[in-house]
């Protein structure tokens, strides 16, 4: 195989890769696969018409993002979502917000200039386009992004994107908890609440959610 076939061939394989572990992402994120739910190579093979070991690249993925876990005498299995790992990626994701505005704060002062805000405003605006929970979840996500991007702090902004996939599996669950309408009036005061009131607003703005999956 000439050096230009293998290059084609590699290509392909990643794009098999990338789009079965695209269709499983969306099946865990929209709730269609729950926590626990295996994932299983043979039948995930036959369903996208691809090889055992393009599944298994693509569960590996998945893994690495925590949407899934490979277990001892159990497979691959969708990752459960329990206390233990509401907490930890609240600790995390509050870690990483927290600061991202401290610094963001430390810059732009009480009064953020307009290029810093215009992502946060541009998402919020997007909110209303959104046709269904897994649209608006996303933009969540982007808003939350932007805002931690105004930190200007790349190592800060490089790990919370790595933490995208579990964050929107965490507004999976709190779903129920909102309409669009709330969701919308909420992060509409929260980029007024970073500017006049720095970390503390997204100390709390987390604290909240978290405590709505955190009851008893």
């Amino acid at each position: 195989m000439s050096r230009a076939d293998a290059a084609a061939d590699a290509a392909r394989n990643a794009t098999a890769v990338d789009r079965v572990a695209d269709a499983v992402r969306d099946d865990i994120l929209s709730g269609r696969l729950g926590p626990d739910a295996p994932l299983r190579e043979e039948a995930a093979a036959a369903q996208y018409a691809v090889s055992r070991h393009t599944v298994r690249a693509a569960f590996q993925r998945l893994a690495s993002e925590r949407l899934a876990v490979a277990l001892p005498y159990r497979g691959v299995r969708v990752a459960a979502f329990d206390r233990e790992s509401i907490l930890a990626l609240h600790q995390y994701r509050s870690a990483l917000e927290v600061e991202a505005i401290r610094i963001a704060s430390e810059r732009h002062g009480r009064s953020w200039p307009d290029a810093v805000l215009a992502p946060a405003r541009a998402a919020l605006g997007r909110f209303a386009e959104c046709t269904d929970w897994v649209d608006a979840e996303r933009v969540h996500l982007d808003l939350h992004r932007a805002l931690v991007a105004a930190s200007e702090s790349p190592r800060i902004i490089e790990a919370h994107a790595a933490i995208g996939s579990e964050i929107l599996l965490f507004l999976l669950h709190v779903r129920p908890h909102y309409t669009l309408e709330t969701l919308i009036a909420e992060h509409r005061v929260l980029i007024d609440e970073v500017q006049s009131r720095g970390p503390d607003a997204i100390r709390e703005h987390l604290a909240h959610s978290y405590g709505l999956l955190s009851e008893p």
